[in-house]
């Protein structure tokens, strides 16, 4: 049985064609929109710990409580099974479900506005090829009075504007194809740009960093020192596709989506992408607290004896193994969370196909105290040329508590 008719056999089975006569999805429309499944990394945030893909359940914590994210299988009684092509679209572009409820903003409907009426039918379609499950999902988890779906229209009046993406009439085509996948579909900003006291993004400061669920997203503007700016293209895509290159490696958070998104995502688009973050504006805002000479001593006494033998004693690593220090934009983020919670939890690489070995680093939490990390971090936010703030003992108390408070 050909690719099509095998498709078209299990979209039949599935609920996508349900009444005789009706036109039965194409084999483009299914791969557009597992492509754009996978450019959003749909299944990452839509699937539980140890639960079904897409089945809904995983935790998304914020500030303001827990979010338990959507079952989106094509279940009638806990997914969207039952859902039409204008319900779906409703709330992919309104954030608004068949029921009129407003959606938390942790389900990004600010970024996937943005998407064509015909990509988000493509998503639909596909998820309709899904086998549905039954799941219902525990009740969110959040402070009054933001329990009350109603106060979500004075967040979307003052943060949201529906519409789809406007192609940059002086931009390439490539570039314009880049911007609607980071701002749309990929939604990059809803990790890599800052947030105000309300849990919007600060536009102003657009995929300058920002702190999520404990960790911090970098910089992923053009700015040399705490961005991008020193990659090449090439090495972008690299990235995005193997979750290493010779700058970095991807951990955590980010390991997520270049397992379950970027490394199926195809070359053009991780090229399109890549164009587009190149020219996107950023800043190296100046440091002005520079630790002390005997907290550089301290710091980097403490590297020589436990952290050198990876990542040398020049801060130059080994490329595609072990990632360099010297001039790392993470570690000289404005703010440390994730540097300190490497080094107090440890951390390990992606697996992908083109990089199927992980490399990990082990925890320091047991060997160094509070004040050792903190010089430790500060010397190498400050040495080899980089510059970043000095890490406080409080610092590293506070990332301790909270990542001992949460078992992690």
């Amino acid at each position: 049985m050909g690719h099509i008719t095998l498709l078209s056999a299990l979209a039949i089975a599935c609920g996508v064609v349900t009444c005789a006569g009706a036109e039965e999805p194409s084999f483009a429309l299914l791969q557009r929109g597992k492509a754009l499944t996978d450019a959003g990394d749909c299944v990452a945030c839509h699937t539980a710990e140890k639960g079904q893909p897409f089945a809904g359940g995983r935790s998304v914590e914020t500030p303001f409580g827990t979010i338990y994210s959507a079952n989106i299988t094509p279940d009638t009684a806990t997914g969207i099974g039952s859902w039409t092509s204008d319900d779906f679209y409703r709330a992919m572009h309104e954030g608004v479900d068949p029921a009129g409820r407003r959606l938390y903003p942790a389900f990004p409907y600010p970024y996937f506005t943005k998407l064509t009426r015909e990509d988000v039918e493509a998503i639909r379609v596909y998820l309709r090829m899904l086998d549905p499950v039954k799941n219902t999902l525990p009740a969110n988890d959040l402070i009054w009075p933001l329990n009350y779906r109603v106060f979500l229209r004075g967040w979307n009046w003052m943060f949201f504007k529906a519409g789809t993406f406007t192609p940059h009439p002086h931009k390439s085509a490539v570039w314009n194809r880049g911007a609607y996948l980071v701002e749309g579909p990929g939604h990059c900003g809803a990790c890599h740009t800052p947030k105000n006291i309300f849990g919007a993004d600060k536009r102003s400061q657009r995929l300058a960093g920002g702190q999520l669920q404990n960790w911090f997203a970098p910089q992923i503007t053009s700015a040399s020192r705490r961005g991008i700016g020193s990659w090449q293209k090439e090495e972008i895509v690299e990235y995005l596709k193997t979750g290493r290159n010779a700058h970095s490696g991807a951990t955590g958070l980010m390991a997520e989506v270049v397992a379950d998104s970027t490394s199926k995502m195809p070359k053009e688009d991780l090229e399109a992408i890549a164009t587009y973050l190149k020219d996107v504006p950023g800043s190296n805002e100046a440091v002005t607290d520079k630790p002390s000479a005997a907290v550089m001593a301290a710091g980097e006494a403490i590297f020589k004896d436990s952290c050198a033998a990876c990542h040398q004693s020049d801060g130059e690593g080994v490329a595609r193994m072990f990632p360099p220090l010297k001039g790392n934009a993470g570690a000289q983020s404005t703010d440390p969370t994730t540097v300190l919670r490497v080094i107090l939890n440890g951390a390990q690489t992606v697996a992908t196909d083109a990089r199927p070995t992980p490399f990990a680093m082990p925890a320091y939490r047991w060997k160094l105290d509070d004040a050792q990390i903190a010089a430790v971090a500060s010397y190498v936010r400050n040495a080899w040329g980089n510059s970043a703030p000095v890490v406080s003992k409080r610092d590293v108390e506070s990332e301790r508590e909270t990542l001992q408070s949460k078992k992690e």
